[in-house]
């Protein structure tokens, strides 16, 4: 199939159609998932996209790209693996955590260039959209520190009680882990679902990430999502003070 016989989103959130995107049973096997192109990354747009499962991938120069993956990357929050050198690095407080004290910073870093990867799909536009869902009070980043600098971290959207991963990064060992294993241990508390990690990839399923397909993710979506919980900053809430048993 061509890219442009894809449904194509408008610049004001309609396509061929009665909604904001197409059923997700129209996304493509190959490439697994694709299911729209074009449009703009407008908040109200992202956001109904993640309610759905549906999320903006794409390089510099192209197109938006809309993507809804099965099978789909999952972190159950009971299920994270934490290893004893890790756990030894959170017992010792080798990192200070926080949370939406440096959501710029956290974006800027996981779109740096890094080993193995020279160009990034976090393009000027993504960040820019972030950022305002950052302001919002959607987005949410969690800082791993280290001597007063910033060593690594995560991001990603929370609607309801569910957590959309986009993106970690570090610049010491193990900072990104330490960062979203402390996510899900507040997630946890916090009573959500699921993170969602949208693709697979080896360093998350060494921590515990597992694939389920598209209808059990759909109804993970239907339970999270519905279930409110006020938008804002994390950062006077978040609790990285945990007791990490030997």
């Amino acid at each position: 199939m061509h890219l442009f016989d894809l449904p194509c989103l408008d610049g004001d959130g309609e396509y061929a159609g009665d909604d904001e995107f197409p059923p997700t049973s129209a996304a493509l096997e190959f490439p697994s998932g694709l299911i729209a192109w074009g449009g703009t990354l407008r908040p109200a747009r992202l956001i109904e996209g993640y309610r759905r499962g549906i999320f903006p991938w794409y390089s510099q120069g192209e197109p938006v790209l809309w993507w809804t993956p099965s099978p789909r990357c999952v972190l159950h929050l009971r299920d994270v693996y934490v290893s004893t050198r890790t756990r030894r690095r959170l017992r010792q407080g080798a990192f200070e955590i926080t949370a939406d004290s440096a959501f710029t910073e956290v974006i800027e870093g996981c779109a740096a260039p890094a080993p193995g990867r020279l160009t990034t799909w976090i393009s000027v536009d993504m960040k820019e959209a972030y950022l305002q869902l950052f302001e919002m009070g959607v987005a949410h980043s969690v800082e791993a520190w280290q001597a007063g600098e910033l060593a690594g971290g995560v991001y990603g959207l929370a609607i309801g009680h569910m957590f959309f991963g986009e993106s970690m990064f570090s610049r010491k060992t193990d900072a990104s882990k330490v960062a979203l294993i402390t996510l899900c241990r507040q997630l946890h508390d916090w009573r959500f679902g699921p993170v969602d990690c949208q693709v697979g990839n080896p360093h998350l399923r060494r921590m515990g990430a597992a694939e389920i397909g598209r209808a059990e993710f759909e109804a993970l979506l239907e339970e999270y999502t519905g279930r409110p919980r006020a938008d804002g900053p994390w950062r006077d809430s978040f609790r990285p003070d945990w007791e990490w048993s030997p």
